[in-house]
């Protein structure tokens, strides 16, 4: 076929009915007057418009496009005959296809590249004899004798596919950042029973057994292995909906698939791959409106490290089922999630599905009972609100049906809110900290709300107002000021996933170290709050007459002081002592980050990058954006935040001791931390990483401890004093540059730590 000249005329197209007008000048010129960046779109010109007009025969583009000499179609067969080694190799490539499928990449990339895999679901079987690679008797007759092995592997594959990706849908996910679950209408055995499976398995296991003279023992071996662990996955997702069971003999199908890993890195070797058994081509025969995709195949030994990883964070992840109280099961999840690397999506909506399927909470507890259990830790110890009794009092008029009925209430509009904290721990961790912003606007206005229940109860309940030393306290208020620490907490964490995310450039550290302190700061003059209502209800229950703000008419009225009111309030007292604790950590060595970062910026040690089109107070607008609508606590203005940033009035030498001081104290904290109990920290089943999270943070505060004393005595030898404040241009003078660590490789992801060193 003669190619046509690209210097000649367009040709003339001609055809009753259509007239052609060439418009190529007039659309050029009319282009020349747009301006960069403007964009003119028809109101009529449709997506489905713009999608037909993509270029056809482009290979990026067009999945039918066939390159010369090329087929349509895969014409692999699968009735070939396959050494057993084969076999071995294509069983261990499924294994890397999966887990990357695990990884968030579509089943059109990885899984359903096999032909073997294909071949089984097309057509749909119906039943366990359907799902065969050859469906007609005289093929069967005639297929390899160790085909079933693959056959039989492939069925289990593919049922534990549909299994995780039922489970993925039926929790809280984000598909775009996450996982696809999407199977192009192919339905992974679904209406096959998992027991028929199981059975067919096990016979291939039996038939392997039988035929073992004909295959080398090694290779007999590991072919077993594959199949055993293909009938430990599907024992393991199966027992996982079983929470009422024993959380020890949950795990022992993640311990034995852990234990059969180890055996199948070692006999990898012994597989022959045939790379002609996965073709991209399948992809056209899916139900997809995606242009072709390349195969996404890991290495067997990163596929190896995934697998060992989830296998143990599914070990792990049962014992959030051993249920103490909710502060540590609030630790468990949060402390599991914050892993590094994190847990895969399946192990995530795993542990939504074990908190919270079917709204029963760790498969035993309602929602009340969880709510109950936490208000009594951190507000109401032994309170009257939360006394079960109250809600058999039918008589409208009574006081104590008027407080079961408001907290009901305060229940349903709690209920929602208080469980998302939970769910957001089980997301991608910028997840947790997008969803952490719009949460604190929840729980803002769920303070305002509980607010008014507080003060009806207050009048049902016929409270009196603390009065102490120091002036009127006012009155207790407890679930609003539960509410109010749970928004401090999570206004906490949003900035403290800022600094492990790296939403910060290093010359905004220090104000953002100094928002963290005004927050954690708050959160400790609330606890202290919280524990001056604690031990007056104390006070009340143990002593009687004791305590003067009791009217000796009304001793009568209190109940039995027991021992199991006495645990209730000293876990009260426990969890406020160490929450404040946390807090006061944070105060301290967030103050002390701050000063050290204004000491650099001020030495000229740390400088902004130059931002052309950027001022301070759009950055601050910008970091303030998730904390602008937030009643309490107030956000300080542009002005005050930073003259408390910069602290004009303060000389670099004060600065350095003020840091030197705060991260001392911190220093101290976390070590008064470190040596508490499971029960004193609230760490129930978690208690080993908590301890562990505690001591990066020691280490982080000795790390910042050496840079402070690293930089005074730079600044002592340079001149400076507490009279004399140095002007020095880039550091000069000091001999020290700073280094940032690499994210990640820090001592806590939470306190970024600057190293100072000599200058070459």
């Amino acid at each position: 076929m003669q190619e046509a000249d690209p210097l000649s005329p367009p040709p003339n197209i001609s055809h009753p009915g259509v007239m052609a007008t060439d418009i190529t000048e007039k659309f050029a010129s009319a282009v020349k007057t747009l301006s960069p960046g403007e964009l003119i779109k028809d109101e009529h010109f449709t997506l489905f418009d713009s999608v037909a007009a993509l270029e056809i025969m482009d290979p990026k583009m067009d999945s039918g496009v066939l390159a010369e000499g090329e087929s349509l179609d895969e014409e692999y067969d699968v009735s070939r005959d396959l050494l057993p080694e084969e076999i071995l190799g294509i069983i261990d490539q499924l294994l890397c296809l999966e887990m990357a499928w695990h990884l968030g990449y579509p089943l059109s990339q990885t899984i359903f590249t096999s032909v073997y895999i294909e071949s089984l679901m097309k057509p749909r079987p119906t039943n366990i004899d359907e799902a065969d690679f050859i469906r007609d008797a005289r093929g069967r007759e005639r297929q390899p004798k160790l085909l079933f092995v693959l056959r039989a592997y492939c069925v289990g594959l593919l049922k534990a596919c549909c299994f995780v990706n039922e489970l993925v849908k039926e929790e809280l996910y984000y598909e775009e950042e996450d996982f696809v679950t999407n199977t192009y209408d192919r339905h992974l055995l679904y209406d096959i029973p998992v027991a028929s499976i199981n059975n067919l398995l096990q016979k291939a296991r039996s038939d392997l057994r039988a035929v073992s003279n004909d295959v080398p023992k090694d290779i007999s071996t590991a072919l077993d292995l594959r199949l055993e662990l293909r009938i430990a996955f599907l024992r393991a997702i199966d027992l996982s909906g079983l929470r009422k069971a024993n959380p020890d003999s949950l795990k022992m199908p993640w311990v034995q698939m852990s234990g059969l890993l180890e055996h199948i890195e070692i006999q990898h070797s012994l597989g022959k791959p045939v790379p002609e058994a996965f073709s991209t081509k399948l992809q056209r025969r899916l139900a997809s409106t995606m242009p072709p995709r390349p195969m996404v195949q890991p290495s067997f030994e990163e596929s190896y490290g995934h697998f060992k990883r989830l296998f143990q964070d599914g070990i792990d992840i049962m014992d959030v089922l051993k249920y103490a109280e909710p502060q540590s099961l609030l630790n468990f999840v949060s402390l599991f999630q914050a892993r590094k690397p994190q847990p895969l999506v399946y192990i995530r909506t795993l542990l939504q599905s074990l908190l919270f399927k079917e709204m029963v909470v760790l498969g035993n507890y309602s929602i009340r009972q969880i709510i109950d259990h936490d208000l009594s830790i951190v507000v109401l110890p032994c309170g009257s609100q939360i006394d079960p009794s109250y809600d058999n009092v039918e008589l409208p008029t009574d006081p104590r049906h008027q407080t079961a009925a408001q907290m009901e209430i305060f229940r349903q509009r709690v209920a929602e809110c208080y469980l998302d904290i939970f769910r957001i721990f089980c997301q991608n961790r910028c997840r947790v900290r997008r969803t952490l912003c719009h949460s604190i606007q929840e729980w803002d206005m769920l303070q305002a709300d509980v607010e008014e229940i507080d003060q009806l109860l207050q009048v049902a309940l016929d409270e009196k107002p603390l009065t102490i030393d120091r002036g009127d306290i006012g009155f207790s208020l407890p679930l609003s000021s539960w509410a109010y620490l749970y928004k401090l907490r999570q206004m906490e964490w949003i900035v403290q996933l800022g600094f492990e995310l790296e939403v910060y450039q290093t010359d905004e550290l220090a104000g953002m170290y100094w928002y963290l302190n005004y927050l954690a700061k708050t959160r400790a003059q609330h606890g202290d709050r919280i524990k001056s209502f604690t031990m007056r209800s104390f006070n009340e229950a143990r002593y009687g007459l004791a305590n003067p703000n009791i009217d000796p008419k009304d001793q009568r009225q209190l109940p039995e002081y027991t021992a199991a009111k006495e645990r209730e309030y000293m876990t009260s007292l426990a969890y406020l002592r160490v929450t404040m604790l946390d807090a006061a950590c944070t105060w301290e060595f967030a103050d002390g980050l701050c000063c050290l970062y204004t000491a650099l910026q001020r030495l000229n040690l740390v400088l902004p990058p130059k931002r052309p089109y950027s001022t301070d107070t759009l950055r601050y607008d910008l970091r303030m954006k998730p904390f602008r609508s937030i009643a309490l606590p107030p956000l300080p203005t542009f002005d005050e935040f930073t003259r408390a940033t910069l602290q004009p009035e303060t000389s670099t030498y004060d600065l350095l001791k003020y840091a030197e001081s705060a991260v001392g104290g911190a220093r101290k904290g976390y070590e008064a931390l470190s040596k508490m109990s499971e029960a004193q920290a609230f760490s129930a089943n978690t208690h080993d990483r908590w301890v562990a999270n505690i001591k990066s943070c020691l280490k982080a505060a000795i790390a910042a401890g050496v840079a402070v004393s690293t930089l005074q005595r730079a600044f002592n030898r340079a001149g400076g004093n507490a009279s004399n404040e140095l002007e020095l241009e880039n550091g000069k003078g000091l001999g020290l540059r700073v280094e940032m660590p690499e994210s990640g490789k820090g001592y806590h992801d939470w306190w970024i730590v600057p190293k100072l060193v000599p200058k070459a």
